[in-house]
């Protein structure tokens, strides 16, 4: 009782019974039907098409990854835009490099033919 984490592990334990006690009743007292309409993927309302396990392209798996690289770069010049005037020069000059090697990327990326859609 006198150690410092002693409250924290109160708190996991009680958070761990919590749990255990919402997926006890959830198991005893929830609703048990089933019918084959409840075990089919839901596709957006639509009745599913074909296999849900299709091969996707290269392309499509190295687009989504130059998406997200680009677009957290990109989120570095909004708290950069909010201290804009207390950075001075420096700070712009920074941000120049930043976007010069940002550009330079996007540029090799583009150079690459890896946002070509065949």
């Amino acid at each position: 009782m006198d150690h410092p984490y002693f409250s924290l592990v109160v708190l996991f334990a009680f958070a761990g019974i919590v749990v255990l006690a919402l997926l006890f009743i959830a198991q005893t007292v929830g609703p048990k039907s089933s019918n084959p309409a409840k075990a089919e993927p839901f596709e957006s309302g639509n009745p599913p098409k074909g296999d849900a396990r299709i091969r996707f392209s290269v392309k499509f798996y190295l687009v989504a990854m130059l998406f997200l690289i680009f677009d957290i770069e990109v989120v570095f010049l909004y708290p950069w835009a909010i201290y804009f005037r207390n950075l001075g020069i420096p700070g712009l000059v920074q941000m120049g490099i930043f976007l010069g090697i940002l550009i330079i990327g996007f540029v090799y990326v583009w150079r690459k033919g890896a946002l070509e859609w065949d």
